[in-house]
């Protein structure tokens, strides 16, 4: 019997035990269907990091005032004898060539009055070079001075939510607002860029650097933000950067240079992680379909026994015996996985119109997985009985009752 007719035979031995093979295919296709699914809500949340963290804009260094040391045997303690000051930030620019771009920023919440209408959001006091570093935009109006023409000119420019809930439909441009009770002329209103890394950068407003720093009452910047001119840079801008600063700072390394890029490799490895774990629970059900699959067919070994035997009597080899029960399996746990990729692709689809803040992205290696799992499953499952089918002696075969 060549392999043809061991498949046809074994769809017919299925198609006669309709109710049976559907109800074991079912582990199979629930399994298939779970791994799709979550591994394709774990691939999601990856490229919605990735893309949410490159939308703040790509070859970035963050430096932050403070460094984390470890001294001794007690816990990590952050030092910090220098503040990050402007003239830090004034002295990045030219003295590194690597760096293209220099923005400081100060970031404080406080209260935003227009007439009788308040609201409390966040202020970023820092320069116009902050726009093109965290790719932002100005809608209307202009942003802040540049580095080079630092002041403490009392402008602001709003973001579409803030901008919306104290004004309404009415144009800003040149009205004065109070933000932490000092009087600031609107001069921009920034263009609407939604929620990023669970921030409302639409809720944020925009002061100079030096007024945000007079406001809040701070000598400090919270952070300077620097764009790389390429990716291949980043190594050494940041050791430009140290040196420059450790220099400035009597050689002490009182600040963290950190690499975005970095960030978001920890976060892509964290989360790779955790879609792996999703996948090994998926495929428990996979595991479970499998002993289903290797449950029944010993079932069928039982019930044809007498069939076994007069095969075994008219000329069938252990071998014919052995295919015959092995491709019952992996028929049962192929069709299982076929239609659970069928399902499972309509169900992250669906997910994903029905609800479309969830991170749905289906990946082609989850779905080779799961199919290629599910046949691999039928296999393994199916050793086992397709032995004990092949072994048993056609004598006794044929007195079994």
């Amino acid at each position: 019997m060549n392999i043809l007719d061991s498949i046809l035979l074994a769809l017919e031995t299925l198609r006669t035990n309709k109710v049976r093979s559907l109800l074991t295919m079912l582990g199979i296709l629930i399994g298939v269907v779970s791994v799709i699914l979550l591994v394709s809500i774990g691939e999601g949340a990856k490229y919605y990091v990735s893309s949410q963290v490159a939308s703040l804009g790509t070859n970035i260094l963050i430096v932050f005032a403070g460094k984390t040391e470890t001294h001794g045997t007690g816990p990590p303690i952050l030092q910090s004898v220098n503040k990050l000051t402007v003239q830090d930030a004034l002295a990045l620019g030219p003295q590194c060539p690597s760096i293209k771009l220099v923005a400081p920023a100060v970031v404080g919440n406080t209260e935003l009055r227009f007439e009788n209408r308040i609201r409390n959001c966040s202020v970023i006091g820092t320069t116009n070079e902050f726009q093109e570093v965290r790719h932002l935009r100005v809608e209307v109006g202009s942003f802040l001075p540049e580095m080079g023409a630092l002041s403490e000119s009392r402008i602001c420019v709003l973001g579409r939510t803030v901008k919306r809930e104290l004004f309404g439909e009415e144009n800003p441009l040149g009205r004065l607002i109070a933000i932490g009770g000092t009087k600031f002329r609107v001069v921009g209103v920034m263009a609407r860029k939604g929620r990023t890394l669970g921030m409302d950068i639409d809720d944020f407003a925009f002061i100079p650097v030096r007024s945000a720093m007079r406001l809040f009452n701070t000598e400090g910047l919270l952070e300077v933000i620097i764009s790389v001119v390429n990716s291949t840079e980043l190594k050494r801008a940041q050791a430009q950067v140290k040196e420059v600063l450790m220099r400035r700072h009597d050689n002490h390394e009182d600040f963290t240079v950190v690499d975005q890029g970095d960030m978001l490799s920890v976060l892509n490895t964290m989360l790779t992680a955790l879609t792996y774990a999703l996948a090994g629970i998926a495929g428990i059900s996979l595991l479970v379909g499998g002993i289903g699959i290797m449950n029944i067919l010993l079932v069928s070994v039982g019930e044809r026994t007498r069939e076994i035997g007069l095969r075994k009597a008219i000329g069938a080899k252990r071998r014919d015996i052995l295919a015959q029960f092995l491709i019952e399996s992996v028929v049962l746990s192929s069709v299982g996985g076929l239609l659970g990729l069928v399902l499972g692709l309509t169900t992250c689809f669906a997910a994903g119109a029905l609800i479309p803040d969830l991170p749905i992205r289906v990946s082609a290696w989850s779905l080779v997985m799961a199919v290629g799992v599910s046949f691999g499953v039928g296999v393994f499952f199916g050793v086992y009985p397709a032995r004990r089918a092949s072994l048993l002696n056609p004598i006794e075969a044929l007195r079994h009752e």
